[in-house]
């Protein structure tokens, strides 16, 4: 399915159809390592990008029913049986920007993106993006498609797997531990097994903070190490980059009255009327990722200084 082909989950009213309108032919540019592609056009990131049209990219095309998989079949270009919602030709770029609204932030817990795709294929679920360890980033679908990561957010929103270990609570503290060794040079590293394999070639993946990061996350005290810098470096210019594409994706994230971050499941008004980027935990009470170790506001800060030179006056 595609994002124009469903209406709103947990909404009362359908969003207004799009008026009807010819799909733009795609922009020819130069061929670069940073584009990702919206509704047939390429924009620039700024970060490293592997699409489904590459030779090492994830196709989510490609998806393939299986007995484990769920009733969608991710990635197909089919029509809603709804009437009254409009066919996938006739989203173009403008309307996707006057619809899509939240990026929902995932992590994997496989800690491998080349792990978490079959995984998510195998079960029927799908995520725009996947971020791995070393900051290469990897789009498995058009943003123009609809995929399957957050229940009730996904008609809306942009998705991403983030590849780490995941957080676990006390009682399975050796599991997490089993995940990471401590290198040669005396640094915590996430921990690679002989046929594990990332892009970049002799990437050691290590976390920002080296100390295990302690949260509440849904009521529940969990334990996780946190992300690489090279997944906080591409995710601040990708979020950067989908601010400017769909500006209805505000740089923020769910904050309380003292503007701390809202550690819980959302309430259906309030997740329906945000606007911005929200982890999964947000969207559904038994989630807790992409847990206590994310840097939020690094990265919120972050895309807001790549974003703030367009938005200056002009001197």
């Amino acid at each position: 399915m595609v994002l124009g082909t469903l209406f709103l989950a947990g909404c009362q009213t359908k969003p207004t159809p799009p008026p009807v309108v010819s799909v733009p032919a795609p922009v020819v540019v130069e061929r670069t390592e940073d584009l990702i592609i919206v509704a047939g056009q390429p924009f620039h990131t700024g970060t490293r990008v592997v699409t489904w049209r590459d030779p090492d990219g994830f196709n989510a095309y490609d998806f393939v029913p299986t007995p484990q998989a769920g009733k969608e079949n991710h990635g197909e270009r089919r029509l809603s049986t709804d009437e009254s919602v409009p066919s996938p030709q006739l989203w173009d770029l403008a309307a996707l920007q006057g619809f899509v609204d939240q990026f929902v932030l995932h992590y994997d817990s496989e800690a491998f993106s080349y792990r978490t795709f079959p995984i998510l294929q195998k079960r029927g679920l799908s995520a725009h993006f996947l971020l791995d360890v070393d900051g290469t980033l990897y789009q498995t679908l058009d943003l123009r498609e609809r995929a399957y990561h957050a229940t009730v957010a996904n008609s809306r929103a942009i998705g991403i797997e983030i590849a780490n270990p995941g957080a676990y609570p006390l009682a399975k503290a050796k599991v997490l531990a089993a995940r990471y060794e401590t290198g040669a040079t005396g640094e915590i590293q996430q921990r690679f097994a002989e046929n594990d394999r990332v892009l970049t070639e002799g990437f050691v993946a290590r976390p920002d903070r080296a100390g295990v990061v302690v949260g509440n996350i849904n009521g529940s005290v969990v334990r996780q190490y946190d992300f690489t810098p090279e997944q906080y470096a591409a995710l601040i210019k990708l979020t950067a980059a989908l601010h400017r594409i769909f500006p209805r994706i505000a740089l923020d994230y769910p904050r309380d009255p003292g503007g701390r971050l809202i550690t819980k499941k959302l309430s259906d008004e309030t997740r329906e009327k945000f606007q911005g980027v929200l982890g999964h935990f947000h969207i559904q009470a038994n989630k807790i990722d992409p847990g206590p170790a994310f840097q939020w506001e690094r990265v919120i800060k972050g895309a807001r200084k790549i974003d703030a030179p367009a938005k200056a006056p002009i001197k």
